[in-house]
């Protein structure tokens, strides 16, 4: 029997608070019934480097999310549903496969918050064959703080976003107002739950693999500056200059957007904005995605992933670390 089945039946296990019950066949706002399913299980270089590590991350891809953003680029999985049925045997097996062919650094649940049973039963299993790799929870910031409490035991390091500081462009894009003060008050309850991420810097002659902690993603979206400015502000006076923070400036529109903004890449006016209010706000633990070069194909960069491959994602992020020089 699944632990924690029962919060499926008047389900709310993220914020939207749907009530529905899940055991019956019913879905969510996260799209998904009980049935575990997974688009993708593989290792992934495109996290920070703490997590990639050389070996990459065992990222787990679960279809259906709570949020839904408008501009997801895994809105193959997020948003039209696809991905596989999988027990969670079988999701064990191959993370099994994965571990000792590829010797992956940790176990990554990307999106899992509407599955977070399952994840606590793969992370059981796992550990009752004696398999103590940390767990990576991906999340998009948007989660209960009862849900987290649920996770806490089976959680290693947490891997946030926080992308809006404004309630109006939260409901603009990711239809939640109440998206600022929710990730706030879950950001809050994983650093109490775990502390900030417990390495920040790879080097060619070291390399560190983050245990345990927090690190915070913020996504800079194009024409929002004024939005990245106030969230790292609320960031910083909430949790102070040591809190990690990754400055993200990947956004790819996928889908054309009905949003005219959201049809182009930030432009290095609108990152070199951030970036620099970033440095200036005194974060000392900071991994920035600068924009890709002219060279990457702008029509299939190697981060956009493709769930109808066997292999979504054609190679990984490259991220510059700083660890209080520039």
């Amino acid at each position: 029997m699944i632990k924690n089945f029962d919060a499926f039946k008047n389900c709310q296990l993220c914020p939207r608070n749907c009530r529905i019950d899940r055991t019956r066949g019913e879905r969510g706002y996260c799209g998904e019934t009980t049935q575990l399913r997974i688009a993708a299980i593989e290792a992934h270089f495109g996290e920070e480097p703490p997590i990639s590590g050389v070996n990459g991350s065992g990222t787990v891809f679960f279809t259906g999310c709570s949020l839904r953003c408008n501009f997801c680029q895994n809105f193959q999985i997020s948003q039209e549903g696809l991905g596989s049925a999988i027990s969670v045997s079988e999701a064990v097996q191959k993370l099994r496969i994965l571990m000792n062919q590829q010797q992956i650094h940790n176990i990554n649940f990307v999106t899992p918050d509407h599955f977070f049973p399952y994840c606590v039963e793969i992370v059981q299993q796992l550990r009752n064959e004696s398999i103590t790799l940390p767990t990576v929870f991906n999340l998009s910031g948007y989660q209960n703080v009862q849900s987290l409490k649920m996770i806490e035991d089976y959680a290693d390091i947490y891997l946030p976003d926080f992308k809006y500081s404004d309630s109006q462009l939260a409901q603009k894009y990711s239809h939640a107002n109440d998206y600022p003060q929710v990730a706030l008050t879950a950001i809050e309850e994983m650093i109490k739950q775990k502390g900030f991420l417990n390495t920040f810097f790879i080097d060619s002659k070291k390399e560190e693999i983050a245990r345990q902690g927090v690190l915070i993603r913020h996504l800079i979206l194009p024409g929002q500056v004024q939005n990245s400015i106030d969230a790292l502000t609320s960031l910083f006076i909430e949790f102070g200059a040591d809190l990690p923070i990754s400055l993200m400036s990947q956004f790819t529109p996928i889908q054309r957007q009905k949003f005219t903004e959201l049809n182009r890449k930030i432009t290095s006016q609108e990152f070199n904005k951030v970036y620099e209010y970033t440095q200036n706000l005194g974060f000392k633990n900071l991994f920035v995605q600068f924009p890709a070069q002219k060279s990457e194909s702008s029509e299939n960069p190697l981060f956009l992933p493709d769930f109808t491959q066997n292999r979504p994602f054609k190679g990984n992020i490259k991220f510059e670390t700083s660890h209080r020089e520039y």
